[in-house]
């Protein structure tokens, strides 16, 4: 799948999502990426600062990030079926991070 169609494919998972999830999102900005820096192997990263353990955050700011990565995804989904929902829960996944759920609550809720 090329880049652009992957990137079509993430934003409609995106906009799929529930309102009440996405709603929230403050100083966000989604980018597709074909791998991490470091080779490894991720689907997805959230970089920044969550709403739980922001003090005082607003004008001039740095926007958060979450990365999706294109080359795990395509080397794990077998059809576009199974590549829209790791998608879906990628972006979940990562979102969760923006408030503050961490990885352990996420392997609990089946978000992992």
């Amino acid at each position: 799948m090329t880049a652009e169609a992957f990137e079509v494919l993430v934003v409609e998972e995106l906009d799929s999502l529930p309102d009440d999830m996405v709603d929230g999102l403050d100083n966000v900005v989604f980018v597709v990426e074909d791998e991490p820096e470091d080779g490894s192997d991720l689907f997805g990263l959230y970089e920044g600062f969550a709403l739980t353990e922001r003090g005082q955050y607003g004008l001039g700011e740095l926007p958060d990030r979450i990365i999706i990565y294109r080359h795990a995804h395509l080397a794990a989904c077998a059809d576009e079926e199974e590549l829209r929902d790791e998608v879906h829960t990628t972006l979940v996944h990562e979102i969760a991070h923006f408030y503050g759920i961490d990885d352990e609550q996420l392997h609990e809720l089946g978000w992992a």
